[in-house]
């Protein structure tokens, strides 16, 4: 894949590492309880890839994982419990937009917000199109 993007980012302490090969695909947030809880944050913005174009490169390896749904397992670091995304059974590996590098990256900018009515009444998320 020629001239593909690349978006790399990691954990806090630097143990966990990826390298995304674009497209990113389905950038969202979502304030669903189990995306709030996993991040500590009232809302979680992610972006997708399919799992074959995410390499973890950091000396820690991959991500480890905490199975939290039929469908899904959140990935995190071991070593310092920062939140990196989710491994989804479809194999899509969603990341966190805050675990990059260069999280203001125009395509990782959220599109759409799920479960909206579950985030706390004073968070107000701005997706694309409402940015100024």
């Amino acid at each position: 894949m020629t001239g593909a993007k690349i978006y790399k980012g990691g954990c806090l302490c630097g143990q966990i590492r990826f390298e995304a090969t674009g497209p990113a695909e389905r950038p969202h947030a979502c304030s669903c309880g189990m995306c709030r809880r996993h991040t500590g944050a009232p809302t979680a913005v992610w972006v997708e890839f399919a799992a074959d174009k995410v390499a973890w490169t950091g000396p820690g390896g991959p991500p480890a994982l905490y199975r939290s749904s039929v469908a899904s397992s959140r990935a995190f670091c071991p070593a310092c419990g920062s939140s990196i995304g989710a491994v989804d059974h479809a194999p899509v590996v969603a990341l966190l937009v805050g675990a990059f590098d260069r999280p203001n990256a125009k395509e990782l900018a959220p599109s759409s917000h799920s479960f909206k009515a579950a985030r706390p009444r004073w968070w107000h998320v701005a997706v694309a199109g409402e940015f100024g």
